[in-house]
């Protein structure tokens, strides 16, 4: 499977947002074991591609990693030297996603727009990324894929368990969760054990959602 049929066969990204070090490789691991299979490291983390080498090292293929906040094509060649498998920005840089497609690295750029959406994916995006959805909400995302359903699109900012269900029956091809999902008090107080079955309700609520559909 490429990665876009990754994201689409599990639909959860955790997102890694300043946390590094230890907290990061022993929250990563709750979530693995709470059946999380995708997770991304955000290039203005501290020692972010450190953690990322480290993980791909450690997960050898059992889990997908990537990096994100990429913003231009320096911190892509840094993030693939790094082992990351797919790269993800906030923005659309056009470079970056050429870069990507030279080098075999899956690129979701952000985009707001249709006009952003149409863009990237003519610029060979598999997918773009529908941020910042909090802001958005979900009859956004209904309205822009009325006329734009062949590109998949990976929302992330305000998805939370309690309306991760609609973004999945909305039809979005994954969801990308920070603190929601990666929980910094729950890592900050060691809590792993609560932060596994935290993520477990999360793919939970993903299965129970796409069976309704």
């Amino acid at each position: 499977m490429n990665l876009l049929e990754i994201v689409q066969k599990y639909q959860i990204i955790a997102i890694f947002r300043g946390i590094s070090g230890e907290a990061a490789d022993r929250g990563a691991e709750a979530l693995f074991n709470g059946g999380i299979r995708i997770m991304e490291v955000t290039m203005n983390t501290t020692g972010a591609l450190h953690t990322m080498a480290g993980w791909r090292s450690q997960y050898n293929e059992k889990a997908w990693i990537g990096a994100g906040t990429v913003l231009d094509v320096e911190m892509a060649r840094e993030a693939v030297a790094a082992g990351a498998q797919f790269l993800i920005s906030p923005n659309l840089d056009e470079e970056v996603v050429h870069y990507g497609l030279n080098y075999g690295v899956e690129v979701f750029p952000g985009v707001m727009t249709p006009t952003e959406i149409v863009r990237a994916w003519k610029a060979g995006a598999k997918a773009v990324k529908l941020f910042p959805m909090g802001s958005l909400g979900i009859q956004y995302v209904n309205e822009v894929r009325a006329p734009l359903n062949h590109i998949p699109i990976i929302v992330t900012g305000g998805v939370k368990l309690e309306n991760i269900a609609a973004f999945i029956k909305a039809g979005v091809a994954g969801v990308g969760l920070g603190n929601h999902l990666v929980d910094k008090t729950l890592i900050h107080e060691q809590k792993y054990a609560e932060l596994e079955n935290h993520a477990r309700k999360y793919v939970q609520a993903v299965t129970k959602a796409r069976a309704e559909m």
